[in-house]
């Protein structure tokens, strides 16, 4: 049996870590961690920046460059490792990079954490072991909602980490939504069928915030009364931070290219599912409308054919792909 609790008098630098507890934690938290926050209860996934499941000490680390990694919605830090490859580990050694990952609460409203996740980052850059000159974003999924409300927090708030942020990367993220925010889909395909956590699938009707933030790629704060009320919310229009390049990667089950539709096609073509879970349109931040469109440039985009929502953090011919593309002059499909 899986300890979710650990006796109070453990130091947490002592207890074991467990891939399984933390996704048994993570699917919790993504199903019911607004709940849980909001009870105090202890078995609420609390904000932290991680490596190989520990606590970092920002004061001994080392590095001048971080790359910051954050999960998606029921994930942990810890499932970046996935089928023997975690971009994180890759791409630090291929760009000299210090890997920080990010472990959080997915279930809490996505505005919460973003706002959160811009007051710890500050911290860990005024704590850093030597001065900081540049953060890179690389973001699965819901993780990239967060990371750009933290972005619009700091901007409101001046927190020095903002001028430090020079690229990020987002990996099927609904920016637009996702039409199987509804019904418990998210929950039932992005626990990825383990045995652990299949059993949380069926709480997925629950609908934490997080889960339903999903619905438009919620970044502001919603209202209580608008949560759960079809068709309704507000999707105010939060743009990418200015300087700051950005990348989207949208996968695909299609096995290859179609005839490429026009942006208003492509944004309007809501039936298109993508990967499984987030449209292509929505990955690559295009919409009907375009005062909402995000304008990623056609040379910042990636999109991987014959893959899955689930197959974005663990394809080694994405990850090549996110390691060439200062230089690169696209990011250029992947058969």
């Amino acid at each position: 049996p899986l300890l979710l609790t650990q006796p109070a008098t453990v130091p947490p630098s002592t207890v074991p870590v467990s891939p399984h507890r933390d996704a048994v934690l993570a699917a919790l938290n993504g199903v019911l961690g607004d709940h849980l926050a909001a009870t105090g209860n202890p078995l609420a996934i609390p904000m932290a920046f991680r490596r190989s499941g520990r606590v970092l000490e920002p004061r001994l680390e080392k590095g001048s460059r971080i790359l910051l990694l954050v999960h998606g919605l029921c994930r942990s830090d810890l499932q970046w490792l996935r089928k023997g490859h975690d971009h994180g580990a890759s791409l630090a050694a291929d760009l000299g990079l210090t890997p920080v990952y990010l472990h959080y609460n997915s279930g809490r409203a996505i505005a919460t954490n973003g706002r959160e996740l811009a007051m710890r980052l500050e911290a860990l850059v005024a704590d850093w072991g030597e001065p900081l000159r540049e953060i890179i974003v690389v973001a699965h999924s819901m993780g990239g909602l967060p990371m750009r409300r933290a972005c619009h927090v700091a901007e409101d708030d001046a927190l020095a980490w903002r001028a430090k942020l020079r690229q990020m990367v987002f990996l099927g993220t609904p920016h637009q939504g996702a039409p199987l925010e509804r019904g418990g889909n998210w929950v039932t395909l992005a626990l990825d069928r383990s045995t652990y956590t299949a059993a949380f699938a069926r709480l997925g009707r629950i609908r934490s915030a997080g889960i339903t933030d999903l619905r438009y790629g919620q970044v502001t704060p919603l209202r209580a009364s608008d949560r759960f009320a079809p068709d309704s919310g507000h999707r105010e229009v939060v743009p990418l931070p200015q300087g700051v390049a950005c990348y989207a990667v949208a996968a695909t089950l299609a096995k290859g290219p179609a005839p490429v539709p026009t942006v208003g096609a492509l944004a309007t073509a809501k039936a298109v599912l993508g990967d499984g879970l987030v449209p292509l349109a929505s990955a690559l931040g295009d919409d009907a409308d375009p005062a909402r469109r995000l304008a990623i440039p056609e040379s910042h985009r990636l999109i991987a054919y014959g893959t899955s929502h689930l197959d974005l953090p663990d394809r080694p011919a994405v990850c090549a792909q996110i390691a060439r593309r200062p230089a690169a002059p696209a990011l250029v499909p992947l058969a």
